[in-house]
């Protein structure tokens, strides 16, 4: 949570929990991915490739092998020594987050609304649980009610899959484009079809939605 240091890979010290066992990232996988490509590293250029750039280099070719843009990493990272699982708690931005309470974790990182809503589209790829939208499916303000910022007919299709209390399958972030890199995330938050609450909290902020838009006909390259 210190920058770019791969510090979520470290595992819990006698003292406490690290990032890896902080709530806001139990979801995370690929650990073991990260680690076999460490070692075959170490193996013939010991002590000179950290984690950290290994982390920037493999999420620039994850995106580009599922079909996004690719850009120039620069490399020469330290990896972190330390690792709070409450330093991730505090700092990750929640999935229920809306518009004001985004742009103020971006801004406090140095990030812009701009950056807020590119760094958003990761959500083309990967799943979530039931679970993290059953308050917005079954109980948004506390009333039994579903947000009304989401698409009735797709709230339907939603609440047939998972049950009250957060039962039910895995689902796509991006829904019926989860494996590739691509505007459909986009395409989806614009017609109110967004799976998170933060994701359809882009559309409440005038900057934000004119982002979301450039981004549904062309993705930033």
């Amino acid at each position: 949570m210190k920058g770019c240091e791969a510090s979520v890979l470290l595992d819990a010290a006698e003292e406490g929990d690290a990032e890896k066992d902080a709530s806001s990232n139990l979801s995370l996988r690929g650990y073991d991915v990260i680690d076999d490509v460490k070692s075959a590293i170490e193996k013939s250029c010991p002590g000179v490739v950290s984690c950290a750039d290994i982390l920037a280099l493999a999420a620039r070719d994850a995106v580009r092998l599922t079909g996004g843009s690719s850009w120039k990493v620069e490399t020469g990272r330290r990896d972190g020594r330390i690792s709070l699982s409450k330093e991730a708690d505090e700092n990750l931005p929640s999935s229920n987050f809306n518009i004001a309470q985004l742009k103020q974790n971006f801004v406090f990182k140095g990030l812009t609304k701009k950056d807020l809503v590119v760094l958003s589209g990761a959500h083309t790829i990967g799943v979530t649980s039931c679970l993290v939208i059953n308050d917005r499916l079954y109980n948004f303000t506390g009333r039994s009610d579903t947000d009304p910022a989401l698409d009735p007919t797709f709230a339907s299709e939603l609440k047939k899959k998972c049950k009250p209390g957060g039962g039910g399958p895995v689902l796509e972030l991006d829904q019926g484009s989860s494996t590739i890199s691509d505007a459909h995330f986009y395409k989806a938050v614009r017609q109110n079809r967004g799976l998170l609450t933060s994701d359809a909290a882009l559309l409440n902020d005038p900057l934000t939605l004119a982002y979301v838009k450039r981004q549904s006909t062309s993705p930033v390259k």
